[in-house]
């Protein structure tokens, strides 16, 4: 079975290889782009499958010079250095075990990030507001770099929603586990009571696509423009730059107003656009995976309840790996990496478990 899909995959990329030598390939840019896809996506796992058989036919042959060999104390050395590298060679093997498990081909890809306050009024504004915060100080931490998009601010400094992007090195894989309903239990500055209260926030992780992978015919945009939105201060843009386009299709509504100039929140708009055709198309074949392989770690849905922050006892419990930790504080100055690498593991082997 292994053997199988090892062959495929060498005859494959031997194909690729001798396919990037013909100069019409570049003559169409879209079937390019997606040529050198599959070409960045193969080369790793060929390469580790090249290194594997290396070890394999080096391994028999210290085998054979063990039982071929008459001095003893040579026979013996061969004997030991051939356990040593088929001990190297099944450990290399479980990593392109690993490496062939379905991939989301997404992970690569920077991100778009929708926070929206849900029940909770007020409170759950600021919430949103202190999630923007959490991501972008994660982002700083691990190099990726964020920027706002859109936002409508309340006057105490929440979010009722903002959108932003996150760009840099894997940035989809480290975040996307984050879509769904973030649900947050605290004192509220502005109850006098000193009653908990409980407020919702969904979270939205949208890949940004390239547009070889989502057309989009320009007669189905109404683009208007306008003045931004919000409570007002800095952000404020007295002149009409920010724009709003309406695909009519599916009538999705997208606004862009962080930048000065039309042009540049038109083209951010157009991104945000094709992420969330690209967000339904990925739905819709996802309905038609076997539920097995949609369990994973949750199914992504935006009214899925993921996580609880907790306040009074600085405890944050994600619900779809039933992990709780007690350092909330840590968690919401940007310190995500053992909640996001939790979930991460926990999906690897689930798609382990599946691939058996």
């Amino acid at each position: 079975m292994i053997e199988e899909s090892l062959s495929l995959i060498e005859a494959r990329f031997a194909e690729l290889e001798a396919k990037s030598m013909d100069p019409a390939l570049h003559a169409d840019a879209k079937a390019a782009a997606l040529f050198m896809k599959e070409y960045r996506s193969l080369a790793p796992v060929a390469e580790k499958i090249a290194a594997w058989r290396a070890l394999e036919r080096e391994a028999k042959e210290t085998e054979l010079l063990a039982q071929t060999e008459s001095d003893a104390e040579l026979s013996a050395l061969a004997l030991s250095e051939h356990r040593i590298l088929c001990e190297r060679a099944e450990e290399m093997l479980r990593e392109i075990r690993m490496m062939l498990v379905e991939k989301d081909p997404n992970d690569d890809k920077n991100i778009i990030v929708e926070l929206r306050a849900g029940a909770g009024g007020e409170e759950a504004a600021l919430f949103a507001a202190v999630l923007y915060r959490m991501y972008c100080m994660y982002a700083t931490a691990t190099g990726l770099r964020t920027a706002r998009l859109s936002a409508n601010e309340t006057e105490l400094g929440g979010f009722r929603e903002i959108t932003f992007s996150v760009e840099g090195d894997r940035a989809f894989s480290k975040l996307k586990f984050e879509s769904g309903v973030h649900r947050v239990q605290r004192v509220p500055v502005t109850e006098s009571q000193g009653r908990i209260q409980t407020s919702t926030v969904t979270v939205a992780v949208l890949p940004e696509v390239d547009e070889v992978e989502i057309e989009i015919d320009p007669a189905d945009i109404v683009m208007e423009s306008c003045k931004s939105s919000g409570a007002g201060g800095q952000h404020i843009n007295k002149t009409e730059s920010a724009v709003r386009l309406t695909h009519k299709p599916t009538g999705i509504v997208v606004e862009c107003q962080e930048e000065r100039s039309q042009f540049k929140n038109r083209d951010k708009a157009m991104k945000m656009l094709r992420a969330k055709l690209y967000d339904i198309k990925r739905r819709e074949q996802d309905e038609q995976i076997a539920g097995a392989r949609r369990a994973q770690v949750g199914t992504g849905d935006r009214s899925e309840r993921i996580r609880t922050y907790n306040y009074p006892q600085n405890r944050v419990t994600d619900h779809r790996i039933g992990l709780t930790l007690y350092k909330l504080d840590k968690l919401l100055d940007g310190d995500m990496a053992e909640l996001l690498d939790a979930l991460s593991a926990a999906e690897l082997a689930q798609k382990m478990q599946n691939e058996t």
